[in-house]
C-alpha cells in the first residue's frame, strides 16, 4: 500500500474521553473511530489487524477439525426461552413489524444447538466441532477502555458436540493448546486460569487472560505451584471447625451513632475490621437470606450461588434490609435474625462486632452458633494475596492485573437436555449431546496487544498481527532517484509476499517518523542519503533507538528474511 493513498486519519491530540491507552492509540492512529458509547468503526488499519487476528485464531480451530460456519445476528426469543436465557440482563431485545420478539446474539449456544438437533440423531455423526468469527452484541451497562468493553465486538465462538465426557476431555484440550498457540503467535503472554462460569453456565472452564497493570480483573496464582485463578473464581482453604470460646462475655448492645460502614465502626469502636462482622442481605430466588463475612473482605455472589443451591441470588434493596431487620442499611446483624444464615469459612471461633439490627447501634461479644444459628458454613468471600493456596497448601496467592481474552467452558447437557439435543447411542438409547463452548475475543485481543506492547511514541505491534509488516519511508520525496528506488523495493518486497507500507507523501521526514511509529510498523526502512553510497537505514519498532545499516544491494531480499525472523521470535 501506498501512504499517499491510504485513508489512516491520525491525531496527535490524545482524545479527551479515552482512559486506557489501547483506546487513546486506535484512536490517534486512525485504527477506529467512535459511533456511540462502546461502538466503533474499523477504518481500513484497524480492520487489517482485526482480520489478521481472525486469521490465525481460523487457522488453529481449522488445525484440530474445526469447521466454520455463519449464525444470524438476529435470535428468536423462543430459542433463548428454552434455555431460561432470555431474561439475561445484557441483552439487547427489539420486536419485528408482527410484534415477534428477537433479541442480538450475544453468544450462539442456542442458535448452533437448534442446528444440532435437528441434524444430528446418530452416535455415527459425532463428533462435531463448529465456529464462527462474527459481531456480538450486549448492552454493557458501562462501556470503558475502547475495544476492551464494548456494546458491539468481534468474537471467536466454537461449540463442540460429543456423545460422551473422553470424548468432551479430548476436545477441551484441543482448544486449551491451540488458545495458548494463538496467544503466542499474536505475541502475547498469558495465563490459563480457573475462573466462574457466569451466564454460559457449565462446569470446568477456564479464562485466558493478558497480564497488564491496566487489566479490569484480578488475578490470583500461587508463587509455589501453578494453580491459577480469577480472584471471582479462587477458592479458599476452609478454616478448623468453630471452637466455643470459653467464659465469653455476653453479648451486648452498644450505640454508635452515625457509624454504619466499616470503617466507621471500627474507629468509634477503636477495632481492627477483622473482628468485625458484615451481615449481607440478599435475595435468592425471591426469599431474603444473609450472608456473614469478615469486615474487611466482599462477599464473592458467584460463589454464594454455589454454596446455597439458587438459580439466582442478588443484593437486597434497602427496602428489603429494613423489613428483614428492621433497620436501615448499615446496621443489619444476625444475632435475632429470622431468614437463613450463611457464613464464611473464615468466622469460625472467635467474638465478633455485628449489627445490632437497630438504627445506630452494634452488638458485641457475638460468636457464630453461640449466639445465632448458622444454617451453613462455606466459602462466600473473594479471595485476595496472602491467602494460602488451595491447590498445595503451602503455597502463598499472589496478585497481578489481568484483562480476559478467552473462555472456554465444558457445557456438558447443559443446554442439549433444555432443547432435547439428543443422540442414539450404538444399543439404540438415546442420550443428551456433550457439548463444550470456546470464545475469544477477537477486538479485545486487538487491544491488549496494544496494553502489551507500547511506547511514549505509539503502537509496537508484534509483527504477525501488525497492519504491515515492513515501512518504507522516502527522506526526501523531491529527490527522483530516492522516489525510484523506494518504488522498486516496493515492489519486490510485495512479490516476496511481504506486507509492506510506502511512504510516498510529500511531507517532512519527520511526520513520516511519527506516523510510522504512532500505527506501530514493526520493520521500518529509510531510503535518504545513504542510497548513493549503497546503503539503507533500518530500525526495528520493538528495540527503541537502534538503527542499523543495510546493504542496497539484495535489500528485499534481507527484509524479507528480517520479517521471517521477527515471526520466529514469538515463536522461541
Amino acid at each position: 500500500m501506498r501512504a499517499s493513498q491510504l485513508f489512516f486519519p491520525t491525531l496527535r491530540e490524545v482524545p479527551r474521553d479515552a482512559e486506557l491507552i489501547s483506546h487513546q492509540l486506535l484512536i490517534r492512529g486512525g485504527f477506529v473511530r467512535n459511533v456511540a458509547a462502546g461502538i466503533y468503526s474499523y477504518l481500513p488499519l484497524g480492520w487489517k489487524v482485526h482480520e489478521k487476528i481472525s486469521q490465525i485464531v481460523r487457522e488453529e480451530a481449522n488445525a484440530f477439525g474445526g469447521q466454520e460456519v455463519h449464525m444470524p445476528v438476529l435470535v428468536p426469543k423462543e430459542l433463548l426461552d428454552e434455555t431460561g436465557r432470555s431474561k439475561v440482563p445484557v441483552l439487547f431485545a427489539l420486536k419485528d413489524k408482527n410484534q415477534r420478539e428477537f433479541f442480538l446474539g450475544f453468544t450462539h449456544e442456542e442458535v448452533v444447538t437448534d442446528i444440532v438437533r435437528n441434524t444430528i440423531s446418530s452416535w455415527k455423526q459425532l463428533p462435531l466441532y463448529l465456529y464462527q468469527i462474527q459481531t456480538k452484541e450486549r448492552d454493557e451497562p458501562r462501556p470503558r477502555g475502547g475495544l476492551i468493553r464494548g456494546r458491539e465486538f468481534t468474537m471467536y465462538d466454537g461449540y463442540s458436540f460429543d456423545s460422551n465426557e473422553e470424548a468432551l476431555e479430548t476436545i477441551y484440550r484441543e482448544n486449551y493448546r491451540a488458545y495458548g498457540r494463538i496467544f503466542k503467535r499474536c505475541g502475547l503472554e498469558y495465563l490459563a486460569v480457573e475462573a466462574d462460569p457466569g451466564a454460559i453456565g457449565g462446569s470446568e472452564n477456564h479464562e485466558f487472560m493478558v497480564l497488564t497493570e491496566s487489566g479490569e480483573d484480578t488475578v490470583l496464582r500461587c508463587g509455589n505451584c501453578d494453580y491459577a485463578a480469577n480472584a471471582e473464581r479462587a477458592e479458599i482453604i476452609a478454616s478448623a471447625e468453630v471452637v466455643a470460646i470459653g467464659g465469653k462475655a455476653e453479648s451486648s448492645v452498644v450505640s454508635t451513632p452515625g457509624a454504619h460502614t466499616v470503617d466507621e465502626v471500627a474507629a468509634f469502636l477503636k477495632v481492627s475490621a477483622e473482628v468485625i462482622i458484615k451481615t449481607i442481605i440478599c435475595v435468592a430466588d425471591g426469599k431474603p437470606i444473609a450472608g456473614l463475612i469478615r469486615g474487611d473482605r466482599e462477599l464473592n455472589l458467584p460463589k454464594f450461588v454455589r454454596v446455597i443451591g439458587a438459580k439466582e441470588v442478588e443484593l437486597a434493596d434497602a427496602e428489603t434490609v429494613k423489613k428483614v431487620t428492621s433497620a436501615p442499611v448499615g446496621f443489619a446483624g444476625p444475632v435475632g435474625l429470622n431468614i437463613p444464615i450463611y457464613v464464611d469459612n473464615e468466622l469460625r471461633g472467635s467474638a465478633y462486632v455485628v449489627g445490632a439490627n437497630e438504627a445506630d447501634a452494634h452488638r458485641i461479644d457475638v460468636q457464630p452458633i453461640a449466639d445465632f444459628a448458622v444454617t451453613a458454613w462455606g466459602d462466600i468471600r473473594t479471595a485476595v494475596a496472602g491467602d494460602a493456596c488451595i491447590r498445595c497448601g503451602s503455597g502463598v496467592l499472589q496478585d497481578a492485573r489481568g484483562i480476559e481474552v478467552g473462555h472456554i467452558f465444558k457445557l456438558g447437557t447443559k443446554y442439549s437436555k433444555d432443547m432435547s439435543a439428543l443422540f442414539q447411542d450404538e444399543q439404540g438409547a438415546k442420550h443428551p449431546i456433550i457439548m463444550g463452548c470456546y470464545g475469544l475475543g477477537v477486538s479485545r485481543t486487538m487491544a491488549s496487544a496494544i496494553e502489551a506492547h507500547h511506547d511514549e511514541n505509539g503502537i509496537r505491534w508484534p509483527i504477525t498481527i501488525a497492519p504491515f509488516e515492513v515501512g518504507i519511508i522516502v527522506a526526501n520525496a523531491k529527490d527522483e532517484s530516492q522516489r525510484e528506488y523506494a518504488d522498486t523495493l516496493y515492489r519486490s518486497l510485495k512479490a516476496l509476499g511481504v506486507d509492506v507500507l510506502l511512504d510516498d507523501r510529500d511531507e517532512r521526514i519527520g511526520v513520516k517518523f511519527k506516523d510510522f511509529d504512532l500505527i506501530g510498523v514493526p520493520i521500518q526502512v529509510v531510503i535518504g542519503k545513504g542510497l548513493a553510497g549503497g546503503t539503507l537505514e533500518l530500525a526495528l519498532r520493538r528495540v527503541k533507538g537502534e538503527k542499523e545499516s543495510i546493504a542496497v544491494e539484495g535489500a528485499a531480499e534481507t527484509l524479507a528474511k528480517r520479517v521471517c525472523d521477527e515471526k520466529a521470535l514469538l515463536d522461541s
